[in-house]
């Protein structure tokens, strides 16, 4: 019973994405050329680890300043609901979040020796974006950034250096729609939780630029996103295939109609769904679309 409560804590429906990033930054490395499966399991093993860590440790936070008991949990904000429910006790879940951020270190380490040194500023990185993500940098304004980088461009940079050791213009190009996406991720689903964040200390951009503001910039950094996928196809540094991404824009339109009128409840609600599909099948679609790249 135990383990089930534990494994409810890491917001499994959330660690979709850690597959999907695996999936995308090992399709970049395949087009090149270079793939290893060990590497590979390894490195996702590593991501969703780091995945946990960071969704288990804003529980506790978030617990522990008040804003999940303040919150209306939905299927994709408010939190596990693990702590408020009194599942677990807070002691526990924090050193759950704990215990899986060390077991990183060792992959890390493994990696870094077996790779190149050139890994070890994005691991930092990284680790700072678990770390600091829920207790301090949601606190200073505009925290967005942190997941877009800790949980969307850095694992795609990282698992193509893990396969090639090196770092090229084309993957960082090729990361940038990671990032501007799991920032949109993290954006739209704070809509919902504006007040509770607010009374519990957090700065997120639909509090310090309102929702109305928020809305319009979250619209137009999701057709950045797309814009940026077509731009980089006609400028020959990512191949054709990768317009698969587009086939999402249906779910954008959804998202950004919500994002538009988010005190619109029956709005908003489909809006997120949208946003989820999103996230998830744009970047399954562009690792699809490199894998095809290949092979034609």
């Amino acid at each position: 019973m135990k383990f089930k409560i534990f494994f409810l804590e890491t917001r499994p429906q959330f660690l979709l994405l850690s597959v999907v990033l695996a999936f995308l930054g090992n399709s970049i490395a395949w087009y090149d050329g270079v793939f290893h499966l060990g590497y590979a399991v390894l490195a996702f093993l590593g991501l969703l680890l780091a995945h946990i860590s960071v969704n288990v440790l804003n529980d506790y936070y978030d617990y522990r300043s008040g804003i999940d008991l303040a919150t209306k949990r939905t299927p994709f904000s408010g939190g596990s609901g693990v702590l408020p429910a009194t599942m677990l006790k807070p002691g526990q879940v924090l050193w759950f979040g704990l215990i899986a951020f060390v077991l990183i270190i060792p992959v890390g380490v493994y990696f870094v020796l077996a790779r190149g040194w050139s890994l070890l500023p994005l691991l930092f990185a990284g680790a700072a974006c678990i770390l600091f993500y829920t207790p301090l940098l949601t606190k200073i304004g505009w925290p967005e950034w942190a997941p877009g980088l800790g949980l969307g461009a850095l694992p795609i940079l990282g698992i193509y250096f893990v396969q090639t050791a090196d770092y090229t213009l084309p993957a960082v190009i090729a990361s940038v729609p990671s990032g501007i996406l799991v920032h949109n991720l993290l954006f739209l689903n704070e809509f919902p939780d504006a007040e509770a964040d607010k009374k519990g200390g957090r700065k997120t951009l639909p509090i310090v630029i309102g929702k109305a503001k928020a809305g319009v910039f979250y619209s137009a950094l999701t057709i950045a996103m797309y814009l940026w996928i077509v731009g980089s196809v006609i400028a020959g540094v990512m191949p054709a295939f990768t317009l698969l991404g587009l086939l999402t824009l249906p779910f954008a339109v959804r998202a950004i109609n919500g994002a538009l009128h988010s005190d619109d409840e029956s709005k908003l609600m489909p809006a997120l769904g949208g946003n989820v599909m999103v996230v998830l099948l744009t970047q399954l679609l562009m690792g699809i679309g490199y894998i095809l790249g290949r092979v034609f």
